[in-house]
């Protein structure tokens, strides 16, 4: 990462804050945003397209804070908004936060704080608490992170948690914004890109509350699992020196089997079949693929 100038005032962090249809939540998350405790941040606010007065909402309650920034556009999806967040931001750092999501108040002090402490690092990150639609917490379990050049453990799992990633801003300058052509996974494939120059920093303390709901777009399992298996193979023809044909393997393998459960817990055994063969294909004696040949015949509900 480029040093900072620590004798200077703190950077400026760009927090983007995109929404479609979360009045319910986007008080809380740009309070959260504005509760700080480093205190040199602007909030960036891009309404995708809300139909449910979250404009409205918006402008009454923030409309005399300098702080905050409000644009609106035509749905798009996260991607296209984010990257209009960009565009209008002035920060040399940027945070993303989801409108139904909210900040732990030290989460961007926490991240610049190790990156400074930490020069070889250029992104940072952490853990999550996840809450359920009342804000109330369910659980603090997080996957295993990792720290480094990270492309190995991210061709496997997308292991950055979006909502505590802490990037300079050269690194969008660099590498691009966010991919719009994927309707899902826009942050897996950014993380993805910049695993191919830059480390990554992960922190083991919790910075962001994530809400679960029903409607959320990540619930479609099945739909981004393909979108996954699409940005794998395009990652592979891209950056395919940058990891080994033994991790693309085991990769696609979890997808192929993740699908196969999917299909068993639906009762579509053919299909459940057909996933499983292509896990097997990949792996024949990885863990998740025996995970779903159990699933496929039945012995487990």
């Amino acid at each position: 990462m480029e040093a900072l100038n620590t004798g200077a005032e703190k950077p400026l962090v760009s927090i983007i804050i995109t929404t479609f249809n979360r009045r319910d939540f986007i008080i809380e998350a740009v309070e959260s945003a504005l509760a700080q405790t480093y205190e040199n941040v602007e909030v960036i606010i891009v309404d995708d397209g809300s139909t449910d007065g979250t404009g409205g909402l918006i402008r009454k309650t923030y409309g005399n804070d300098s702080r905050v920034s409000y644009y609106y556009k035509e749905n798009g999806k996260r991607a296209s908004a984010f990257n209009l967040g960009f565009e209008m931001s002035k920060g040399k750092f940027i945070a993303i936060l989801d409108s139904d999501n909210r900040y732990k108040p030290e989460r961007v002090e926490t991240g610049m704080n190790a990156l400074l402490e930490n020069p070889g690092f250029d992104i940072s990150y952490g853990d999550i608490i996840t809450i359920d639609e009342a804000g109330t917490e369910i659980h603090r379990k997080n996957m295993r992170r990792y720290s480094g050049s990270i492309s190995e453990q991210l061709i496997y799992d997308n292991c950055v948690s979006i909502n505590t990633a802490l990037v300079p801003r050269y690194c969008f300058e660099d590498l691009g914004l966010m991919d719009v052509s994927y309707k899902r996974s826009d942050d897996y494939e950014l993380w993805l890109r910049f695993s191919t120059r830059y480390r990554f920093l992960y922190i083991p303390k919790f910075l962001a509350e994530y809400r679960v709901m029903e409607n959320q777009l990540s619930s479609n399992t099945l739909g981004r699992l393909d979108v996954n298996l699409k940005l794998i193979d395009d990652f592979r023809l891209k950056y395919g020196d940058r990891v080994g044909e033994e991790s693309f393997r085991k990769a696609l393998c979890r997808i192929h089997a993740l699908k196969s459960i999917h299909y068993s817990k639906n009762k579509e055994r053919a299909l459940a079949m057909k996933e499983f063969l292509r896990a097997f294909k990949n792996k024949p004696l990885g863990r998740v693929t025996l995970k779903s040949l159990v699933f496929l015949f039945g012995f487990r509900k």
